[in-house]
């Protein structure tokens, strides 16, 4: 559910950040169905996720969550990171928040063809309630958590999760902040080994 991050780690490469955006719903060997680009985007986050999850700076975050939340503490800890992304964007982009967002939805638009059923469903939501720039306030994070809250029928209580985002917030930007320079650091040595070993194919 860390949208915003994955795309921003794909490097404004076009297709490689749909890859990212699209790789949770993508299984096994699906990946091989799409242009390379998209291919490497997938593959990408795919890496990405692994590195997360074993690291114990998130896992660290995670445990804080762990008595409410259970097993769905990652997904949560996911979408809080991407917060704390969008509100300290200035960090790490040049390029303002509104542009990176509004370059992206045209970015899908233009390839709508290329997305899963699923996604294109999800897109008209996504541009019309401005998911990823509202990661930057903690309104669009309770709208996020209430949606996930939905689909898991009501048993994951994730929509109060923002209790513990207020309560801990420095504790987890902290960790977001310490992480995310070394996922930084991952995913750019990872996007170019796979672009180098799709280019020897």
């Amino acid at each position: 559910m860390n949208f915003l991050a994955h795309i921003y780690l794909s490097n404004n490469i076009p297709l490689v950040s749909i890859g990212n955006f699209i790789a949770d719903g993508i299984k096994g060997k699906e990946y091989k169905k799409f242009p390379k680009d998209i291919q490497i985007g997938i593959l990408l986050h795919r890496e990405i996720d692994t590195f997360t999850d074993a690291h114990p700076t998130v896992r660290q975050s995670t445990r804080r969550l762990h008595p409410n939340y259970s097993h769905y503490s990652g997904v949560i800890v996911d979408i809080l990171y991407d917060h704390f992304l969008a509100k300290n964007w200035n960090r790490y982009s040049n390029e303002p928040l509104e542009l990176f967002v509004s370059n992206f939805y045209d970015l899908l638009e233009d390839n709508f063809e290329l997305l899963p059923k699923r996604i294109q469903k999800m897109i008209p939501y996504m541009i019309a309630d401005n998911w990823l720039l509202n990661y930057a306030n903690i309104e669009g994070i309770q709208k996020v958590l209430d949606g996930m809250n939905r689909r898991t029928k009501n048993l994951s209580g994730m929509n109060n999760a923002t209790s513990e985002l207020i309560t801990y917030y420095s504790e987890f930007e902290n960790e977001f902040t310490e992480f995310f320079e070394k996922l930084r650091i991952f995913s750019s040595s990872k996007l170019i080994e796979l672009t180098t070993k799709f280019a020897l194919k």
